[in-house]
């Protein structure tokens, strides 16, 4: 059971994670406002996701997210798509992201390879419960499901991704601590061999969506050796310093972030606002990093310019 997030941290001084998805695809003419969000994409231009993917390595991201977060059979089923074709399409975000990697990778000089090391990661996003029911409930964590409904739920998604072969999950935007105790006990009990990242979604600095303490929440999970790195997601620029601070207070596990741009969002309208006054990944990204950051990327209005930003300092 190999910990590849370590294991490619051993020689530097931080990795860096891919950014927007959504953002990105929208450029390719998909639209995303929808219940599938980026998802629609591996129904209507999965030729686009390989792009996206493949624009965030050259880029310099050390780990591409699956375009899987909002993508689950269940939501695919209630919009008329079989079972089979259903699973075929979680598949196939796996085996896009793989193709975007090879495609870059393989295509590099030997020695830009060596220089390029470690092997970009695949890691397969698992969005919570909230992002199911597709209306901002990721961004409040206010249902309540029993252990065995939350288990029953990403059992399925989770058994697609690792049989497609990716190098962990990627447990993002998770709001509720009781949600993420089902994934991480399912991840322990059910896939031994595989590692995750839990990224959480925060209310503020010290508090899950849910109410729930930052501190206690990251505490409970400190001794799980399967988890890689625990962290914050598609939160604010301004969140992320003090946030990596008290997660660091409480564990010695990699820390993971990756915020939003720095633009405004109504969920209730699903739309963004841009905010040219929002600092920049260049202004903030040493600090981040001083705190105690270990993981680096990009979450909701992020483009390749800034996880280019981000890689130039981390590998600096």
């Amino acid at each position: 059971m190999r910990d590849l997030i370590s294991e490619d941290l051993e020689n530097k001084k931080g990795l860096v994670v891919d950014g927007a998805m959504a953002t990105e695809l929208e450029k390719h003419g998909v639209e995303t406002n929808n219940d599938l969000w980026s998802a629609t994409a591996l129904i209507k231009n999965p030729e686009a996701i390989t792009a996206v993917h493949k624009s965030y390595f050259q880029s310099g991201a050390d780990i591409a997210i699956t375009n899987t977060y909002q993508a689950n059979v269940k939501k695919f089923e209630e919009l008329g798509l079989s079972e089979e074709k259903s699973k075929n399409l979680i598949v196939q975000a796996v085996k896009l992201a793989q193709k975007a990697r090879a495609d870059y990778f393989d295509a590099l000089p030997k020695a830009e390879r060596q220089k390029r090391a470690p092997h970009p990661l695949v890691a397969g996003s698992v969005g919570p419960y909230g992002a199911y029911l597709a209306d901002g409930s990721e961004y409040r964590g206010d249902y309540d499901l029993t252990q065995t409904q939350y288990q029953d739920f990403h059992r399925q998604r989770m058994q697609l991704l690792d049989s497609a072969g990716v190098d962990l999950f990627a447990f993002e935007t998770q709001p509720n601590f009781e949600e993420a105790k089902a994934l991480v006990d399912l991840l322990v009990k059910e896939f031994p061999e595989q590692h995750a990242w839990l990224s959480f979604s925060i209310k503020d600095t010290e508090t899950l969506c849910d109410g729930t303490s930052l501190f206690e929440a990251v505490h409970y999970f400190d001794e799980v050796k399967q988890l890689s790195a625990i962290g914050v997601n598609c939160t604010t620029l301004e969140n992320i310093e003090e946030t990596v601070k008290n997660i660091r207070s409480v564990t010695d596990k990699n820390i993971i972030v990756y915020p939003n741009n720095g633009d405004i969002y109504d969920p209730n309208t699903k739309t963004w606002q841009n905010n040219p006054q929002a600092d920049t990944f260049s202004d903030l990204v040493p600090k981040w990093l001083e705190a105690g950051a270990d993981l680096i990327g990009g979450c909701c209005r992020t483009t390749p310019e800034d996880i280019q930003q981000v890689s130039e300092i981390v590998n600096c």
